[in-house]
């Protein structure tokens, strides 16, 4: 399913730093309109990161074929007294008119490698950058982020409370669709359960507790309202007597041919407190019931209490997935690899690019496990390896209809089950093997010797 667009489409043509618009009218002014290629890729892992996760493609799409200087916008870079008028005059018209290969969505990806090129008109694919980056780094941020949450806590059911500790509303929802995509089952986010069809999920505030004279007040009011889907939240006085509060409310749903759902935990000591509670609702023959913990929770805790015994069936995960808190950014790079025909790179200190547009190859062992990842020429062949990169777009337009968000999430599925679980681990993962082929070793090398020499013919 394709996201709707961030930002008015008015603004598309504007959400771009300055310098990509000051190329811009250099590259106008001195004629240059060939064809460039750019490949995106993140040079360095973040923290205890072993892989990557491929989201926020659609959106990309989205902005390419929607991407538009308004009148508005041009009047506004006129105002700026920067640019020239044949400059404006030429983005009046500017459309999209490139080409996007891509590593879909929802599949693993791992450092260096690109996982999407931009080729088209070197002003066309320039002024793209800004987006790009901005929507394909956050929202494989997290992704990654919302994967080992889930690998923390096999067999239980996640669900994305991040919403209201988001960065801004587009974050919100793309939390929620990425989550999705990587194993989270549900997303308290209404609008993204609507937007994208995720199955919504909630419980009660702490302020509907308190606005009743008494918890069992409160606890019977919400469960003869939702008496299939009651979740009782359990902490908002002292989470044990919560805990036996709950006890009669839930036989009185029984009385009724109604089960309680769940309680809930948000404070305090979950290993500890969910023993207790998960014993109180045992011993009234309350087996059934499930037990959620909310409140700060991230991977590295959840973990913790998976491996810990603690019995909760549940895990509301908010804040710290949702600005993804141990690595809030990566160094995501979106460069040139080729122009008008010729291959260029970067030589910079610690940030060196590989030449060419390119592609990449996954290898998989006897058992069909992944192994190995080869970054080769976009033009090259390599038996036995699955090709990973695939073109979306072509004259602007997609190729294809962008997949379902089910499609992605069941891809993510597939290929983290084909990971090996070193390489998953949360903290200081082995890296996965990337590896280069002879041909692209060659032209990296040829073309440095080329920089080097200043013989760029």
């Amino acid at each position: 399913m394709a996201s709707p667009l961030p930002l008015p489409s008015d603004d598309l043509g504007l959400f771009t730093d300055l310098y990509e618009l000051t190329m811009a009218q250099a590259f106008y002014q001195h004629g240059m309109f060939a064809p460039a290629t750019f490949s995106l890729f993140i040079r360095k892992y973040p923290p205890d990161r072993g892989y990557l996760v491929s989201a926020g493609l659609a959106d990309v799409l989205d902005y390419l074929e929607n991407l538009r200087f308004s009148p508005a916008s041009l009047d506004y870079l006129r105002s700026t007294g920067i640019f020239n008028a044949e400059l404006l005059e030429y983005l009046s018209s500017l459309r999209f008119t490139g080409s996007v290969r891509a590593i879909p969505e929802g599949r693993l990806f791992f450092l260096n490698e690109p996982v999407l090129e931009v080729t088209a008109p070197i002003i066309e694919a320039q002024l793209a950058e800004t987006f790009i980056i901005n929507q394909l780094n956050f929202q494989v941020l997290l992704a990654a982020k919302a994967a080992r949450c889930c690998w923390a806590a096999p067999g239980r059911i996640l669900t994305d409370f991040a919403a209201r500790r988001t960065h801004g509303v587009d974050a919100a929802l793309k939390m929620a669709r990425c989550g999705y995509i990587a194993g989270f089952q549900s997303t308290s986010n209404v609008l993204a359960a609507q937007r994208y069809g995720i199955p919504p999920a909630g419980t009660m505030a702490h302020s509907f507790i308190s606005s009743f004279l008494s918890e069992s007040d409160a606890f019977r009011a919400y469960a003869e309202t939702f008496p299939d889907r009651a979740v009782l939240l359990l902490d908002t006085y002292d989470t044990i007597e919560g805990a036996y509060r709950a006890v009669p409310i839930a036989k009185e749903l029984e009385a009724t041919g109604h089960r309680l759902l769940a309680v809930r935990l948000d404070s305090g000591d979950f290993a500890d407190l969910s023993v207790r509670v998960r014993r109180i609702l045992d011993d009234a023959g309350l087996g059934y019931v499930k037990i959620l913990a909310s409140g700060g929770l991230d991977e590295f805790e959840v973990e913790a209490l998976v491996q810990g015994g603690a019995p909760i069936d549940i895990f509301g995960v908010g804040t710290k997935a949702g600005v993804s808190a141990d690595a809030p950014y990566s160094d995501m790079a979106y460069k040139l690899v080729a122009y008008d025909g010729r291959p260029v790179m970067k030589l910079s200190t610690g940030k060196v690019s590989m030449p060419g547009p390119k592609q990449v190859f996954r290898l998989r062992d006897a058992q069909g496990k992944m192994w190995k990842d080869v970054i080769a020429k976009a033009d090259e062949k390599l038996p036995g390896g699955e090709p990973l990169l695939e073109t979306v777009m072509e004259g602007g337009r997609r190729t294809v209809p962008s997949p379902s968000l089910e499609q992605a999430r069941q891809r993510f599925q597939q290929d983290f089950a084909q990971l090996d679980d070193r390489h998953k681990r949360l903290r200081n993962p082995p890296h996965y093997e990337v590896g280069v082929s002879p041909a692209l070793e060659r032209l990296t090398s040829q073309v440095q010797e080329q920089v080097g020499s200043g013989d760029l013919e």
